[in-house]
């Protein structure tokens, strides 16, 4: 896969080269910190290439063979003029899984929307079923303000029950959206990820992906909107193995992703556990320091410590998102399957090879 690689780093790596120089040697910048982390990935390599051999094949952190991208922050707005669609089945997927990718993305220029497929009616807090979807709907617009996204398009197919419409009809919808809307980017679900037992994770992936071949499909709706293209995906999963051919830098919005968790007070692992976790200490005479003295301190730092970080696992199915940057010297990142457009290379062949008739 080719990539352009304006302010992005490249790393050809296949899975013999990466046991031989294990996960950092190569992909991270040349600054004092970074040499000093790909010394010790090196060091860790000789010592222990059973522990590589581990995390190669970690059921959350299996590698592609394509090329290896750590995607940095960048300055500006270089993506001015761009329009991604955040496309999560429930409340809390995209805050929980790529709410520093679209954050990241939002400041550097993209304008942004949120699309959930479910009306998340059978999960959360509520006396009632429809109270229960009300309380999920106003979460959903939080997290949309909180991550910078321009408006919410709810579907409001039944929650957990996406296996029982015709896929066609999803994925019709999508296209209609992403010609509407003109959408480059689409962050989404992997749709080719096993062992998610949740139909409404791979049934909306699957509609995507199904959504991006469609550029001339459902022409009924030309009428009123023009064909248009996605350019990039990318993907996540809350469930291995995925095969991850990119590593986004999140350090400076893990602060906005974890503001977006806390908008999710109806379901999910954010919310107002922190303060809730500060309570029951309190009522056994304890307390956590790292909880700070106030509810919302509390349940901002247990968003960030223990549901990005310490407890990642159990409470998101995935790997701490301090720990996927590690290897590559980054603070915070998060991992996805990428797809981008593949340059032609039948101009240069051209400009090379072409002779006078």
């Amino acid at each position: 896969m080719t990539i352009r690689m304006e302010n992005l780093e490249r790393i050809m790596m296949n899975r013999k080269d990466f046991l031989k120089t294990g996960l950092a040697t190569g992909a991270v910048a040349a600054s004092p910190a970074s040499t000093a982390a790909a010394s010790a990935a090196q060091t860790q390599a000789r010592g222990g290439a059973a522990d590589l051999e581990k995390y190669r094949f970690h059921p959350y952190h299996r590698f592609s063979n394509d090329e290896l991208v750590i995607e940095r922050e960048q300055q500006g707005k270089p993506h001015a003029g761009k329009v991604l669609a955040a496309i999560q089945p429930h409340c809390d997927d995209i805050p929980i899984f790529a709410g520093g990718l679209v954050a990241k993305l939002i400041h550097e220029g993209y304008k942004g929307y949120l699309i959930r497929t479910t009306n998340d009616d059978s999960a959360g807090a509520g006396r009632t079923r429809a109270e229960s979807m009300l309380n999920d709907e106003r979460d959903t617009a939080a997290v949309a303000k909180a991550l910078g996204l321009e408006k919410v398009y709810d579907l409001s197919y039944r929650n957990h029950n996406l296996d029982e419409i015709n896929i066609k009809e999803l994925t019709a919808r999508f296209v209609f959206l992403i010609r509407l809307l003109k959408i480059d980017t689409i962050i989404s679900y992997d749709p080719w990820v096993p062992y998610d037992n949740n139909p409404d994770h791979y049934i909306s992936a699957r509609a995507v992906e199904a959504a991006y071949t469609g550029r001339w499909d459902y022409p009924e709706q030309l009428d009123v909107v023009e064909p248009h293209s996605i350019r990039e995906r990318y993907y996540f999963t809350r469930r291995g193995p995925q095969f991850i051919n990119r590593i986004v830098e999140i350090t400076s919005y893990i602060d906005t992703k974890v503001r977006a968790n806390m908008c999710n007070v109806t379901q999910g692992p954010g919310g107002r556990h922190g303060r809730r976790l500060k309570r029951r200490l309190a009522e056994r005479g304890l307390k956590l320091p790292i909880l700070g003295d106030d509810d919302e301190t509390a349940d901002f730092n247990y968003i960030k410590h223990f549901v990005l970080d310490i407890d990642s696992e159990a409470q998101r199915l995935t790997p701490s998102d301090r720990e996927v940057g590690r290897p590559f010297g980054l603070e915070w990142a998060e991992r996805y399957y990428y797809r981008g457009p593949i340059p032609s290379k039948i101009d240069a062949y051209v400009s090379k090879n072409a002779v006078r008739l």
